[in-house]
């Protein structure tokens, strides 16, 4: 299975950290780019804690390259970054933003320079408030004009990208976004939610279709957050309500793309819903794709439920908690690895985000940033995956999130989860403990 190094890891294991656009460019008003859901939903006051906006948040459009300088002092071998999709087509459609492109170039150009690979991810949640305007991802047109600002990007920058991700998340996307209104557009509306479903997985599959089509070079696959929450007890009814839990984030989404289809006994639970699928989407979006990203942060606990809809509940675990409220299960991380190399026959799997917010401060002196929880919750997860890796799970790199602080949806600047500190008053770099111990693993003395 290749070289080993230090760990238990082969030698070609990528080591990477993950940021998106609206998470840390700022910028928001530079340059041609136009508006994003984000930047309304922001606006709108009670959306976000403390009335926080990306407008400024870690400021990497200016300071890319300072970042880079220090993603080659942690050894990095692949950054993931997001286009934001409005800095480069301001409306969504039509004429291109010349100067989204040219920053975008800058920055690909700076990080092969100093040998770090980038990874690009075309859609992590920024959609252009024009399209939003004209229904959104509830609206069937949205897939077609993803479609078309994909094979731009593969056409613009695909000479030095050989790895591409089409969508980040597509259930924080619907779901979050258009069933329980907590992320950007806001809406509660369970058919519209489940329309926004249909379209992401189809503009998967039309940029799938234009990446297969123009003979790009490289990879490409899609990020999931899947969830397999582990039964309550070992009582059939617990094991069943396990199962059916992971209905709405695992296999709404995973299914169609490995072939499948929806789940009938979850959409049976929501007579009011309509997939609206034509001839020859689900063809489209059940492409084969070259690898899976993962997004794992923690395991729920299910148990039966009479009175749900869908016959669950999600229950409380003992675990210590991050400062998100997530538990911190780190065998939940191996057990959902084993199930998903089962689930997809062994299909090449990127944790594509791994990480813990923590309560960080600097020291006195301002010039260091002790995270220890960071840290135990990094080595334990790693261990995980390296536990699952030697069991035969086919997974091929690991993106810590985040390589900085930045903007925490929601939740704004309240949550810190990178492994360099942010100050926001002056924008200063602080690389913290974390730091130095993710070095330390992808150097392979971890």
């Amino acid at each position: 299975m290749g070289q080993r190094i230090t760990g238990g890891l082969p030698a070609e294991f990528v080591w990477g950290a993950a940021t998106a656009s609206y998470q840390v460019e700022g910028a928001v008003g530079e340059d041609g780019r136009g508006p994003s859901i984000w930047d309304t939903f922001c606006r709108t006051p009670g959306r976000v804690v403390l009335g926080h906006t990306g407008e400024v948040t870690a400021d990497q459009y200016h300071r890319y390259r300072e970042d880079i300088t220090l993603m080659r002092e942690l050894g990095l071998k692949r950054y993931r970054f997001s286009i934001a999709w409005p800095r480069v087509f301001p409306t969504g459609s039509g004429a291109p933003n010349p100067k989204g492109f040219d920053y975008y170039n800058r920055l690909i150009d700076a990080l092969l320079a100093a040998g770090i690979e980038p990874v690009v991810t075309l859609y992590h949640w920024d959609l252009p408030q024009a399209l939003e305007d004209a229904g959104g991802w509830p609206a069937r047109d949205s897939a077609y004009r993803f479609g078309e600002y994909a094979e731009l990007c593969y056409r613009e920058l695909g000479d030095r990208v050989s790895s591409w991700i089409t969508l980040n998340e597509p259930f924080c996307a619907a779901i979050l976004g258009y069933l329980y209104g907590v992320h950007a557009p806001g809406e509660r509306d369970r058919p519209a939610a489940y329309r926004a479903v249909h379209h992401l997985l189809l503009g998967h599959g039309l940029a799938l279709k234009a990446f297969r089509d123009g003979a790009y070079r490289g990879d490409i696959g899609i990020t999931l957050n899947t969830q397999t929450p582990r039964p309550a007890t070992q009582r059939d009814e617990d094991r069943a309500a396990a199962e059916r839990a992971s209905d709405l984030q695992t296999h709404m989404f995973l299914d169609p793309l490995m072939g499948g289809s929806y789940p009938e006994r979850h959409l049976a639970a929501y007579p009011e819903v309509q997939m609206p699928v034509e001839r020859g989407d689900m063809e489209l979006i059940g492409q084969p794709i070259d690898f899976l990203g993962l997004n794992w942060y923690f395991e729920e606990v299910a148990a039966a439920d009479a009175d749900h809809p869908e016959g669950f509940r999600l229950c409380r675990q003992y675990q210590e908690t991050t400062e998100m409220g997530w538990p911190v299960v780190p065998k939940g991380f191996y057990r959902h690895l084993r199930w998903l190399e089962g689930y997809t026959t062994g299909m090449p799997i990127y944790v594509t985000e791994n990480g813990c917010a923590a309560p960080d401060e600097l020291d006195r002196d301002g010039t260091r940033c002790h995270d220890p929880r960071r840290i135990a919750y990094l080595r334990e997860h790693i261990a995980a995956l390296r536990d699952a890796w030697r069991d035969g799970v086919n997974v091929k790199g690991y993106y810590v999130w985040s390589f900085i602080d930045n903007f925490e949806w929601a939740y704004g600047f309240t949550k810190r989860f990178g492994v360099v500190y942010c100050d926001y008053l002056d924008q200063r770099r602080v690389p913290k403990d974390s730091f130095y111990f993710y070095r330390d693993v992808v150097a392979g003395h971890e």
